[in-house]
């Protein structure tokens, strides 16, 4: 099997890249990870007006599966969508990115794994994988945390490893929170164990790719 997965950010995609290889099997199966520059928000009568050089998800979502649509049907492949739930509601935000699939001909097979609330809550499903990543992490602020809480999560990440916390990263400029989240990916996905993390949304994510895998 083949997959296409779209993410929102850089960091999602870097640690797809380490994560994906720990649940399926590389030798048997490919997989491309495409990031994006933010996720925006579906357009209405699903027609796309905005740049696609702008590379905002959820904006170019109906013409990405529109296309994949057809680029995909040759061969036995899967797009998945990975996106942060943020302040949207899950039932409602599902059912939105479900009718982008049925509005297309033909229709590409479709997974969807949306991030609750947001990427970070897979790195906080393994607080052994953060404690090793940052040894001067604290402990305080993890213990605090609810696995898939709505809470602001990478601000709560932050919280934890980052020197001034949310308070001092929120004031930096995109791009540098960008990096920073960047590098939280670098130095916790290799250390997660996939297999015991307490994130409810990264489980379903790794179960869902298990089961088209047919691992």
């Amino acid at each position: 099997m083949h997959f296409e997965i779209l993410v929102e950010d850089i960091s999602g995609k870097i640690a797809l890249e380490i994560l994906v290889p720990k649940i399926i099997n590389t030798e048997q199966h490919t997989f491309n990870i495409h990031h994006y520059k933010g996720i925006g928000r579906i357009p209405k009568n699903l027609t796309s007006t905005s740049d696609p050089k702008k590379r905002i998800l959820l904006d170019q979502l109906p013409r990405l599966i529109q296309g994949y649509g057809k680029t995909l049907s040759y061969f036995p492949a899967v797009l998945i969508i990975i996106c942060d739930l943020d302040d949207r509601c899950l039932s409602a935000f599902r059912k939105e990115l479900l009718e982008l699939v049925n509005y297309c001909n033909p229709k590409p097979k479709t997974q969807f794994c949306i991030a609750i609330e947001e990427g970070e809550a897979w790195y906080l499903g393994d607080l052994a994988a953060v404690k090793a990543a940052y040894p001067s992490a604290k402990q305080a602020v993890l213990n605090s945390y609810t696995n898939d809480e709505i809470c602001g999560t990478w601000e709560k990440l932050a919280d934890a490893v980052y020197s001034g916390g949310r308070q001092k990263l929120s004031k930096l400029a995109y791009q540098a929170i960008g990096k920073e989240k960047a590098t939280w990916a670098e130095k916790i996905s290799p250390l997660m164990d996939i297999d015991n993390n307490q994130s409810p949304s990264f489980c379903y994510f790794r179960d869902q790719l298990r089961r088209l895998s047919g691992q």
